[in-house]
This record gives C-alpha cells, structure tokens and sequence, in this order.
C-alpha cells in the first residue's frame, strides 16, 4: 500500500490531470464542481470514520471524469458508465494497486442520480451524497441557472410548461431542474449527515423558488 506521502504525491498528479480535463468543461461540472464535491465527501467522511479517506477523496476528484464526452453527445451516454472504464488506466498508470482501482471505479459508476445504481459500499455512498449537495442550496440554484442559460432555455416557466418539456429544449428551466430532479434529492441521500446537509439545503431552494413564482406571477 502507498505511503501518506506516495498517494499525496499521486493525488497532486491526477488532480492536474483532471483539472485540464475539466478547465475547459462546462460551469456546471467543471473542475470548480468537482473541488466543491471533494469538500463536500471529506466534510461527510468527518463525520462517517468508518470509511476509507483515500477511496472517498480519489472518487470525488473522478466522479464527473467523462462528464466532458456526455455533454458533447447531449446526454446520449452516460459519464458515470465511461468513466468508471476511463479511471481504471488512469489510476493503475498512478501506481494504485488493484484493489483501490475497483472500489473507485465502483464508486464512480454509482454516483449518478439518474442511472438508479445504488452505491454498495459507505465510500461509494459517500461520494453519492457529496454530489447530490452540489446540487443543491444557493449553488446548486446557481448551476440549474448556468446549465439553462447553456441551453438558451427561459429564464422561467410555469410548473405545468417545466414539467410538459423535453431535456435540453427552450422549457429546460433552472425550475424544470429543480422540479424534476433537484427537490427530490432529500429523499434519496444514503448517510445520515447527507440526509441533514440536503434538508437544509432544500430548504432555501423551496424558498427561491416560491419567490420567483411570486415575482414573475407564474
């Protein structure tokens, strides 16, 4: 197994190596997003000692790996699936032993909300949550808002035009994020300081979201 200095040394390198992945991605999984993850799962490993640090930190840093390949093909593959392939070389060529690059890529394969995997292990479940609380709160109101203006969608719509629309379509809101996806995120966290973060973090999203209704008379 490495030694603390060995995988901090790893670390820096595949930290490089995804930041120039990602630099140039969109605002809404860019390098900033994943850093943001990072601290999220090492805020939830604090809190879940049970867990493996080096496992939940080399997920979260290549978690949206592939998300640049899925952008491009407008969604048509899934950056959870090919990522889980891409990391494996990428973490072997790094000096990882075989055992870790499994769990990561296991844990990179699970993390997506809409693929309806479920995380096995507490590493895997713990990057899972730390993504989903990307998603939400005052950030996570900032990224629905930078992925519809990408899309050149309304600034908003009623609930019934949100809910009525089709993926990447003028109706593919910062709303329609939140009212498919984003409000539901509570209720699918896996660990207890997830569940506690995204309550809280639903919470002032609810709030915008009723005042921009008022504010628009939508």
């Amino acid at each position: 197994m490495m030694t603390a200095m060995e995988f901090d040394e790893a670390f820096r390198r595949l930290a490089g190596t995804v930041r120039e992945k990602l630099e140039r991605a969109s605002g809404c999984h860019d390098f900033d997003h994943t850093l943001r993850v990072l601290r999220n799962a090492e805020l939830l490993a604090k809190e879940l000692p049970a867990a493996d640090l080096r496992i939940v930190r080399l997920a979260a840093l290549l978690h949206d790996f592939a998300r640049p390949e899925e952008m491009a093909a407008k969604g048509k593959l899934c950056h959870a699936v090919l990522g889980a392939e891409l990391v494996r070389p990428l973490l072997a060529e790094a000096g990882f032993e075989p055992e870790t690059v499994d769990r990561v890529s296991q844990a990179v394969l699970t993390h997506r909300y809409r693929a309806n995997r479920i995380p096995a292990t507490l590493e895997a479940q713990i990057v899972y949550d730390a993504d989903k609380l990307d998603s939400l709160g005052a950030v996570g109101i900032g990224r629905a808002f930078l992925f519809a203006g990408r899309e050149h969608a309304r600034l908003h719509n009623t609930r019934e035009e949100a809910l009525g629309s089709a993926e990447y379509s003028r109706e593919d809101t910062a709303y329609r994020e939140y009212l498919v996806k984003l409000s539901k995120l509570p209720g699918c966290m896996l660990t207890a300081p997830g569940r506690r973060i995204a309550g809280e973090r639903a919470g002032f999203m609810h709030e915008f979201f009723d005042r921009l209704n008022s504010e628009t008379g939508l």
